[in-house]
């Protein structure tokens, strides 16, 4: 892992290997000469996705027969990658949800989620979910935060930004302007600004806001990669710099207006990948992000991070 080789010390922080690493980078050059796709959706089996990145931290040390809670949207790939690996790796998952504006891809990841978890109720909002959550970890649960978005799991997301930099320093594509991720709880935004950050590489990371302002803000993601400077910084003892305003940039139109909510921006685009690449996006987060690379990649050359396993959807 080029995170381990940048920092040996944090080799010895416990770590489930559910990952198959590096994700390739594939060109779309059908749609732009200026365009690069990282296929984080090919990360692992059976559901790959950026989730398993940092669940690879924040599982770590999970035995069989211990609790897991963790909380989400009714469709939320978050929640599915909990349950699917937690399962995995012997535990017993709840997930603690709330109704969303589903569409087609949300509902396939809802009905999987019940499937998949022990326990998976949905509630009429987030506080109750977060209630219910709460009392799950008073009787000893252990807590996986919404998007596995906490410096541990953003450990992960460093990591996929210095592989993309070992990828880009191998040749494989040339070095960006922009990578375009869909930006909801922030961990991956935060994490790969870091490693380019680390890697003192000059490539601005795009955020398509997927969830609400008071969410998805540009300061959350700047205090989530400060703190995640900070816990490498205790492990290491060595210095870690920060990242600064200018390396991160929120696109806030591309929401759409509720959570779930398709655009018809992201329907074209989608449509567009699909017929390019056979790459199959979810109208709840990757396409919108990819619009957005799509208008990026009209500046210089862009990389957008693909979030979402479509085998999700086609059952292969």
């Amino acid at each position: 892992m080029p995170l381990f080789d940048r920092y040996p010390a944090l080799s010895g922080l416990s770590r489930a290997p559910l990952g198959r690493f590096p994700t390739p980078v594939d060109e779309v050059h059908a749609l732009s000469a200026s365009l690069f796709v990282k296929r984080d959706d090919l990360s692992a089996d059976p559901l790959g996705g950026n989730k398993v990145r940092a669940l690879e931290f924040l599982l770590g040390g999970v035995k069989d027969e211990d609790r897991i809670v963790t909380v989400g949207a009714a469709g939320s790939t978050h929640a599915l990658a909990v349950a699917t690996y937690g399962k995995r790796l012997g535990a017993h998952v709840s997930v603690g949800r709330w109704t969303q504006e589903m569409n087609r891809a949300a509902e396939v990841v809802a009905e999987r989620i019940g499937r998949q978890a022990d326990e998976a109720p949905i509630f009429r909002s987030p506080v109750r979910a977060y209630a219910w959550a709460w009392r799950q970890r008073l009787t000893g649960a252990s807590w996986i935060a919404a998007g596995g978005s906490t410096p541990t799991g953003v450990l992960g997301h460093v990591n996929a930004g210095l592989e993309l930099v070992a990828q880009i320093d191998a040749g494989m594509l040339p070095a960006p302007r922009y990578v375009v991720v869909p930006l909801g709880t922030g961990g991956t935004m935060a994490g790969l600004a870091l490693a380019f950050t680390l890697a003192a590489r000059d490539i601005r990371v795009v955020g398509a806001r997927v969830v609400p302002r008071i969410v998805a803000r540009q300061r959350h993601v700047l205090a989530l990669a400060s703190s995640t400077s900070r816990l490498i910084e205790r492990v290491t003892g060595e210095r870690v710099p920060r990242v600064s305003q200018d390396s991160i940039e929120i696109v806030h139109d591309a929401y759409g207006g509720a959570y779930g909510r398709e655009t018809d921006a992201a329907r074209r685009a989608a449509d567009a990948l699909q017929g390019a690449a056979r790459i199959i996006l979810d109208g709840t987060y990757s396409a919108k992000a990819f619009s957005v690379a799509l208008d990026y990649a009209k500046r210089g050359p862009t990389v957008f991070w693909l979030t979402f396993d479509s085998r999700i959807l086609t059952g292969s």
